[in-house]
């Protein structure tokens, strides 16, 4: 298995264990599920749930979560365009940094810079669908995930940055 993490942080971000798809070379999409932690069947007789219980399909002390946010520790955090931007701008600096640093081909580099300008208008374009996590460690100079949900409404990926991701062979 592959855990890919951060480049600045070193946070684990995700894993080859979900399908990454790749778009436009510059970032991968995961698509997600919302999963119940903490769920316990209880089968007594005199234990029945009420009707509207059922229909909420979830047990007391139950909790619905994003797989993938939940399996790497992601942690939601809140922007506006403008700070999302002042940090994208530091964020991509950084990784070209480090790019530099792991001796990366210039095309590599030059293809980065290039796929994420272009990827980041698709993100300001519709900025108010997603919402943002950065890694465990909360560091504010990490990758930020973004969660966005595909054309059916009840499907929710995250979007990662390709060039921005370590592999870690486990």
């Amino acid at each position: 298995m592959i855990i890919y993490k951060d480049i600045i942080t070193g946070d684990e971000i995700i894993s080859d264990s979900y399908d990454l798809k790749e778009v436009d070379g510059t970032v991968y999409e995961i698509d997600c599920e919302m999963i119940v932690l903490g769920a316990v069947e209880v089968s007594i007789y005199w234990c029945q749930r009420s009707a509207e219980e059922a229909e909420e399909g979830i047990e007391d002390g139950a909790q619905q979560v994003n797989n993938v946010v939940n399996s790497f520790r992601l942690q939601q955090t809140n922007f506006d365009k403008k700070s999302y931007l002042s940090h994208l701008k530091s964020y991509m600096k950084k990784v070209k940094e480090a790019l530099k640093e792991k001796k990366a081909d210039e095309e590599v580099i030059t293809a980065f810079e290039k796929g994420a300008q272009a990827y980041a208008k698709k993100i300001v374009g519709n900025f108010k669908d997603y919402d943002f996590y950065i890694g465990e460690s909360m560091d504010p100079d990490g990758m930020v995930v973004l969660m966005n949900y595909r054309e059916d409404g009840s499907t929710p990926f995250v979007t990662v940055w390709k060039h921005g991701l370590i592999e870690m062979k486990v």
